[in-house]
């Protein structure tokens, strides 16, 4: 079973995915072109994570991959206010016919200027609109620099899915 990482292209799913994976920061600034597929074995267990990259032509593919998975990841770009409304939509239209789903979406970006807080990136993607019937989680995110640890937040955003991939399993 494996873990969907997806968002629009340039949202940081790649760098998100290498934090994730490797406990390292690594900038990643070239598009995803097709797929990215990454394992990550734990003590507790083994975590396959499938990137699907997030431009117009590949977003098609996305709703086959999920009904697959044990848990959907959704970065978004939160200092992209102009286009967290499509954001919103492909999330929305992605989980409507599965509402048990659990999703975590990891507000990346959160170190840059102007990015938007938590609040309001819970507004903009109105995540209250998704009901009560799943798990979501919505977690702010960055990537420092090459090189440096993860963030406090990319270690609770680690352990947060590894726990979610235990109880799914």
């Amino acid at each position: 079973k494996q873990i969907l990482v997806l968002g629009l292209d340039g949202a940081g799913k790649t760098s998100v995915l290498h934090c994730l994976a490797t406990n390292h920061v690594k900038r990643s600034v070239a598009p995803t072109e097709g797929f990215n597929a990454i394992c990550v074995n734990t003590e507790e267990s083994q975590m396959e994570f499938l990137e699907i990259g997030g431009s117009e032509s590949l977003r098609s593919y996305w709703k086959m991959y999920l009904p697959k998975v044990l848990l959907l990841i959704y970065v978004v770009d939160s200092a992209d206010h102009a286009r967290l409304p499509v954001a919103k939509q492909l999330l929305h239209q992605l989980i409507q016919n599965n509402s048990t789903l659990p999703v975590v979406v990891l507000a990346n970006k959160q170190d840059l200027e102007g990015a938007y807080c938590i609040t309001d990136i819970h507004d903009a993607l109105a995540l209250s609109d998704i009901g009560d019937e799943r798990k979501m989680f919505l977690i702010g995110t960055h990537v420092a620099e090459d090189g440096s640890e993860i963030s406090s937040s990319m270690k609770d955003a680690q352990e947060l899915i590894a726990q979610l991939v235990l109880e799914a399993q």
